[in-house]
């Protein structure tokens, strides 16, 4: 059997085999806003934040900082914050503050942890082991 028949059946069983549907394992929802009066409440704030693994106070931080409200993530589910947004702007800024904190730049994972040493915020990946510093969300500005 010479080179090129072989790379024709290499081919033609590559095309059989069944077709995987690429499935993340990092499933992220979607924000839920409801809006009222004044106020956007974001009503799966908690598990946006469980889904993340990151800490809610961090992530609320970080959103009341970049909306510049005021607001507060209280105990329960949701957060709240002061004024009226659109469900595609809350969920541009927490897409941004992912891209931030959670996904590593080096292998695009989202295996990392946030730890501090010192003053300086360091997201460290437990993947492939990576470390950079971070903006520090915490201190007023």
């Amino acid at each position: 059997m010479d080179n090129q028949n072989y790379l024709e059946l290499l081919k033609k069983a590559k095309e059989r085999l069944p077709k995987k549907e690429e499935k993340s394992r990092f499933d992220i929802p979607n924000a839920m806003i409801q809006v009222q009066g004044r106020q956007t409440f974001i009503k799966n704030f908690s598990e946006i934040a469980k889904a993340i693994r990151r800490d809610p106070k961090h992530l609320a931080k970080y959103l009341l900082k970049e909306l510049a409200v005021p607001g507060s993530s209280g105990t329960g589910q949701e957060m709240s914050l002061q004024g009226k947004f659109t469900y595609d702007i809350v969920n541009k800024k927490i897409q941004s503050y992912i891209k931030e904190f959670v996904i590593c730049e080096e292998c695009g994972k989202p295996d990392t942890a946030l730890n501090k040493s010192d003053r300086i915020w360091t997201l460290k990946c437990e993947a492939c082991g990576a470390k950079k510093p971070v903006k520090n969300v915490w201190k007023s500005s």
